[in-house]
């Protein structure tokens, strides 16, 4: 048997079959990449890569910040004794979950921890621990201060600490302790400010932009609520409304995932409809899909590569990119049809080549240079949009030219509905002159609603937001039952490492102090309240005396009064141990259970550097700024305008 005669065609087959082997190891591969990618719906991505300190700031809370780590949760429904119990039951179940940091719902036991640590550094913790504070006419206005203080509801609780702490130090710390405006408290919960609510407050341990983690742990909260309606009498008949930022990410990905997913499918019904009218072949229809499939798994795969995750707003983007993916199978689908004087043999590809393409290749490099400057751009979300469209156009651009012509050589020779959209299109435009007034007015009503944009159009970013007014109005109610969100302005001091960043904050509360007297400010919280710099430390533990030079204030302090100073001894002896007593430092105060006030007043970065923040209060009457700040912030900056290391927010 003679060998077969080789052809001319046999060459074409194996580069046809190479370039298709090609296309469908892309795929797979960019589908694998896919597989494993992580989409997000954080807009901390639309902030700056390079940002400057208040915008570090700003992105720094919002990835690790407490309050973007933080649940509220309201029990409604039955009666005010069932909803305390509920609210108990379900701190006590969530505690034992190591995804919770911290679990506060008003019980007393939430900072027992706590009292232990601050009793026992008192001294180093109180502003008021001067030398002067233990001579004898200091010791004698304490002591009259206190027996005031004590004749108070506020200070009933501190009477059996009297005999230790005769100056009122655990007194001045707890009640700094107490927030300016609190939630409401009801058979030992907080409770709304109509009493109709049981309020809860949970700190999540995982990042804020760890929206998988926070799903996980918002699905735990709900399931260990339903666990105890179903297990506890009474309990049926209560509700739980949960808000924070972990619910609108959760919420808002969810949408993202589904709106991407349901225009999608229209738009894509809707461009398959449009190719059937055009062509009248579902074989074109198949092939115009090609450079849109490559494409879009060219830009996910792509931008999953380089940036780690991707973006709910860059696959919405993706419309843009299947647009003019689509574009290109039409140019070819159309073009590579034979002339009617070249007769149907002629490789309508060859001809596309030459002239379809430096087309389609001009076209593709105009979108080039624009993407390349988005992707370029100091915002990682937009980087993600110039990266996602450049893969992707260039994959569509790759597989038009170099799959189309082996799966459809001569393009397609259906015509569809394409004569009569013509002759439609012809005439709409012939109709068109005598509508040039009406244009002409149309154009001028534009250019008023421009100027009048002010008026007109919302320019708030919230109107962009996929949460639902609901869930924002359970935000809110939330929000104001707790007592939350009223600083709406911050003091933000920065420094290289802890501790100059508490010396400096220090420094800056002084100032605040001010301005607190003068009534421009309704006060301010601070973390040197609980843990003051080293060096402030150290100040106040070498004013303490030793037990003799005590012993001897003491005796000329209740000399001419009712009481003996030998009561004191306690006193005497927890002086002296503070005298020796460790340093109180960050790990030992987050460990007592005030991680959760650390967490949300101090920023630790990873290259060491260390941020505090100082909320301001409101004065109570005064009418809040225009610009919806807390306070009026001009007199605060002016008064720290010296100051290179903060910034008042």
């Amino acid at each position: 048997m003679s060998a077969p005669v080789p052809t001319a065609e046999a060459p074409a087959r194996r580069p046809a079959f190479l370039t298709l082997l090609i296309l469908v190891l892309a795929l797979a591969a960019g589908i694998a990449v896919i597989a494993r990618t992580t989409f997000t719906a954080d807009l901390s991505a639309f902030l700056p890569s390079a940002p400057n300190a208040e915008q570090r700031l700003l992105i720094d809370q919002l990835k690790q910040g407490v309050a973007a780590r933080t649940l509220m949760l309201g029990i409604e429904g039955g009666d005010a004794a069932t909803r305390a119990r509920a609210s108990r039951d379900l701190a006590a179940v969530l505690r034992k979950q190591r995804d919770f940091s911290s679990v506060n719902n008003g019980e007393r036991g939430d900072y027992s921890a706590a009292g232990e640590t601050l009793l026992a550094h008192r001294y180093v913790l109180s502003s008021a621990v001067n030398a002067e504070r233990f001579s004898a006419e200091g010791l004698h206005a304490a002591l009259a201060d206190t027996a005031l203080r004590l004749a108070t509801p506020e200070g009933t609780a501190f009477k059996p600490m009297w005999p230790r702490d005769p100056s009122g130090e655990m007194l001045a710390i707890a009640e700094a302790l107490i927030p300016a405006q609190g939630p409401r408290m009801d058979q030992g919960v907080w409770v709304s400010r109509d009493a109709r609510r049981a309020l809860l407050i949970l700190t999540l341990r995982a990042a804020a932009d760890d929206i998988d983690t926070q799903a996980r742990t918002i699905t735990e909260v709900e399931s260990a609520f339903t666990a105890l309606q179903t297990k506890t009498p009474g309990f049926s008949a209560l509700t739980l409304a949960i808000s924070g930022h972990g619910v609108f990410a959760t919420q808002s990905r969810e949408l993202i995932e589904r709106e991407a997913k349901r225009l999608s499918i229209l738009g894509a019904i809707g461009i398959a409809l449009v190719l059937l009218l055009a062509f009248g072949r579902f074989s074109a229809l198949a092939i115009a899909a090609v450079p849109v499939l490559s494409g879009m798994v060219a830009g996910v795969a792509a931008t999953s590569l380089v940036f780690g995750q991707v973006h709910g707003m860059t696959l919405g983007f993706g419309a843009t990119l299947i647009g003019e993916s689509v574009d290109y199978a039409i140019y070819y689908l159309i073009q590579a049809r034979p002339h009617a004087e070249a007769g149907t043999d002629a490789k309508g590809r060859s001809r596309w080549w030459q002239d379809g393409w430096p087309t389609v290749r001009l076209g593709l490099f105009t979108s080039f240079c624009g993407f390349v400057a988005l992707a370029l751009s100091g915002f990682p979300g937009l980087a993600q949009l110039g990266v996602f469209s450049l893969a992707g156009l260039i994959g569509a651009a790759l597989a038009t030219r170099f799959v189309l012509p082996i799966l459809m050589p001569n393009g397609t020779p259906g015509v569809g509905l394409r004569p009569l959209l013509g002759h439609a299109t012809g005439a709409v435009l012939r109709a068109m002159p005598p509508w040039r007034w009406p244009l002409v007015a149309l154009g001028v009503a534009a250019a008023l609603l421009l100027w009048q944009r002010s008026e007109l159009w919302r320019a708030d970013l919230g109107s962009l937001s996929p949460v639902s007014m609901e869930m924002m109005a359970i935000d809110s109610s939330l929000r104001a039952d707790l007592s939350a969100g009223d600083a709406r302005t911050l003091i933000v001091v920065q420094g290289p490492n802890l501790q100059a960043t508490l010396e400096a904050t220090e420094s800056v509360a002084r100032t605040l102090d001010g301005l607190q007297e003068r009534g421009v400010i309704g006060g301010y919280d601070s973390v040197t309240r609980w843990l003051p710099s080293l060096a402030t430390q150290r100040a106040r533990q070498g004013a303490l005396p030793d037990s003799a030079a005590l012993q001897s204030a003491l005796a000329q302090a209740t000399a001419d009064g009712p009481l003996r100073a030998a009561r004191l001894a306690p006193f005497v002896a927890d002086v002296e141990r503070a005298r020796t007593l460790p340093l109180i430092e960050l790990p030992a105060l987050q460990a007592a259970g005030l991680k959760t006030i650390v967490d949300a007043l101090v920023v630790q970065r990873a290259d060491g550097s260390v941020a505090s923040l100082l909320p301001l209060q409101p004065v109570q009457g005064a009418s809040a700024p225009a610009d919806g700040a807390s306070v009026d912030s001009s007199d605060v900056q002016k008064a720290l305008a010296a100051r290179a290391d903060v910034q008042v927010l």
